[in-house]
């Protein structure tokens, strides 16, 4: 059977051993051959091809419900449920997208981009179907990074309570997340995995006891115990902590060892209440280059297939903004021992890995547990460190009530430094970072800032670190810089809250904020050509507002344009609003941002299209907005 005939999941069902494995090496093929050509998450859903083919194997997906954690490990699972011949759509406009989405296929069952949800979710759908008197088998699917992160040891915790619901949890342990695993649960996992199996124990022990003969067909209550305390002294130290936690445990299993699994799975359905499946995986399986290398090709930008390098791009670029940062950072820590540097399971994608490389003492990697990072660099700041807590703005959002709790009513100096702040393209609207804007500026002692460039981004980085006052947050793009020169060292720190002129006109006022500064010089340019001067400031922060700059220019010019790459519910243009609203200074304000809706996984220069925030769409619509009757008396 080909790939491209498998439409339904439920097609695995009486398909022998031999047509399995082949049905595994075309999914590893279509996958690579996809990633290589478009980019893409590749080391997960390698790692998870047996799995995935084994479990649907054994189950009814007409009716049974399947929930991954983390959608990236899912690509197997969407080849199985009828998008292969769409799939090398894969994170494109209008295309397959990287992530589970409900409105996208009947079997995705709950939509992930951030980890640990999945438990949490696949319990209250057992729990709804026993409420409604239903009978299907829910699994969730879980990563031994995503088991770092609080929420899924906390359903787990709940699960393990409810010996009447049958629920399936798969680990997919496979020692990563994106970076390497680090922390408690990780030792236990790899104490683990170097054990010799020996679940046969608890699987044997009865059959073996009852041919002893004063035992016969059955067991004794007495015996059951003598059996159960055999098994925990046989079961590795994480099955017998599983169980204690109130579920049954199987493995370690080799999860690229198909009839194993089908067998494990089979066994662990008949289970009554919760079953905790321990699968252990190789991330990147069956591909060379992404074994040898799991964190850099977890995901990877379009590559030689054949030589797992990347296609050269056709001109130099820019350094990105997170490698400015991590140098910045590690330049500025090796004289000042109090940095530290906080990272949630994301060293190489915020730039601090060369921070770790070169300073291991001043680094903390937390896992997939954000919460717990604000509260620790609350914990370091209270005893005179600097803390630097570098979360993406999507993940940061999980610590919104460790920022307020913890951070900001004890008016704490910690440094917050959001990484892909805006728009961040194809991996769509779970890791858009729109809202870090809007849900830092409500809350009470929080300065924030935003840099119009990498050079801007350095003098923020002392900015953030010289402030000793309470909390400050800085945000910055995803990709590469502007192309401005860089220093190497002797950055200054800015001015809380101060902005800049950087262009002057008596037309309209343009105030930028981060990325779309240079948008705003951009469009300035564009209505000068149309007769129209524009003075435009970079604000630097919304933050405190620099009300001493805007309100003089926007009393004098009467018209008032904010741009900025964030949700405009709550942002720098509202900011902007409240400022000279309270300040009775009543002149039209136009602004650009995000609208109240998703922004779906697209290329970001086609969502800036689509959201009407390149600079042409926005030079017409101020034109359209302000200057109307002169461009139409100018045409006549």
């Amino acid at each position: 059977m080909h790939l491209s005939e498998i439409t339904h999941p439920n097609q695995l069902h009486g398909l022998s051993l031999r047509q399995l494995e082949d049905i595994a090496r075309q999914i590893r093929e279509k996958h690579l051959q996809t990633i290589a050509a478009t980019g893409g998450h590749l080391g997960p859903g390698l790692g998870v091809v047996e799995l995935t083919i084994a479990l649907y194997q054994t189950l009814d997906l007409d009716r049974d419900k399947v929930l991954w954690d983390v959608g990236h490990q899912a690509y197997p699972h969407k080849l199985l449920t009828g998008r292969y011949n769409d799939f090398h759509t894969l994170r494109q406009k209008n295309g397959v997208a990287g992530y589970l989405k409900r409105c996208e296929s009947k079997f995705d069952h709950f939509g992930a981009g951030h980890a640990s949800t999945s438990i949490s979710a696949g319990l209250g759908m057992a729990l709804a179907r026993d409420a409604k008197g239903e009978d299907f088998k829910v699994v969730s699917i879980i990563g031994d990074g995503a088991l770092t992160g609080g929420m899924a040891l906390e359903a787990i915790n709940h699960a393990g309570h409810l010996p009447n619901t049958n629920i399936m949890v798969i680990l997919n342990d496979n020692e990563m997340s994106i970076s390497p695993n680090v922390g408690a649960i990780s030792r236990y996992l790899n104490k683990v995995r170097l054990s010799e199996p020996v679940q046969f124990i608890a699987d044997n022990l009865e059959e073996q006891l009852k041919h002893l003969p004063f035992f016969g067909d059955s067991l004794t209550p007495e015996m059951e115990r003598v059996k159960e305390g055999m098994k925990r002294l046989a079961v590795p130290k994480v099955g017998a902590v599983i169980e204690e936690l109130g579920f049954k445990y199987f493995g370690p299993i080799d999860g690229h060892n198909i009839p194993e699994l089908i067998a494990t799975f089979k066994q662990a359905h008949k289970v009554h209440g919760p079953v905790f499946v321990h699968v252990a995986t190789v991330k990147g399986k069956g591909y060379e280059w992404a074994e040898k290398d799991q964190v850099g090709y977890h995901a990877q930008n379009p590559f030689n297939l054949a030589t797992g390098k990347p296609i050269p791009s056709s001109k130099p670029k820019p350094p990105a903004y997170s490698k400015v940062f991590g140098h910045t950072l590690t330049k500025l820590a090796e004289n000042d021992p109090r940095i530290i540097g906080i990272t949630a399971a994301m060293a190489t994608g915020t730039g601090l890995d060369k921070f770790q490389a070169k300073l291991p003492k001043q680094y903390i990697d937390v896992g997939i547990a954000e919460q717990h990072a604000v509260t620790l660099a609350g914990g370091l700041a209270c005893e005179g460190m600097r803390p630097v807590v570098t979360i993406y703005s999507t993940f940061l959002q999980r610590a919104f009530d460790q920022i307020i709790h913890d951070i900001c009513i004890q008016n704490l100096p910690v440094f917050f430094c959001m990484d892909r702040a805006g728009i961040v393209g194809a991996d769509g609207p779970t890791h858009q970072g729109m809202y870090d804007i809007a849900y830092l500026r409500c809350i009470p002692n929080m300065t924030i800032m935003a840099p119009k460039d990498e050079a801007e981004l350095q003098r923020m980085v002392v900015t953030g670190i010289n402030h000793t006052s309470g909390p400050i947050a800085m945000r910055y793009p995803r990709g590469n810089g502007l192309g401005v020169p860089l220093m190497e060292e002797g950055w200054e720190a800015l001015p809380i809250g101060k902005g800049e002129i950087l262009r002057s006109g008596d037309d309209v006022l343009l105030l930028g904020y981060g990325t779309m500064v240079n948008t705003s010089l951009q469009v300035a340019e564009i209505l000068s050509e149309h007769g129209i001067e524009a003075t435009v400031v970079n604000a630097r922060f919304v933050k405190p507002l620099d009300t001493e700059l805007i309100f003089p220019l926007a009393q004098r010019l009467g018209k008032v344009v904010t741009l900025e790459e964030g949700c405009l519910m709550g942002g720098f243009g509202s900011a902007v609003l409240e400022a000279l609203q309270d300040a009775n200074i009543l002149v039209p304000v136009k602004r650009f941002g995000v609208p109240d809706k998703l922004v779906d996984h697209a290329k970001p220069e086609e969502s800036f299209a689509d959201l009407g925030l390149t600079s042409p769409q926005i030079a017409e619509q101020v034109l359209a907005a302000f200057f109307s009757q002169k461009q139409t008396a100018k045409v006549g």
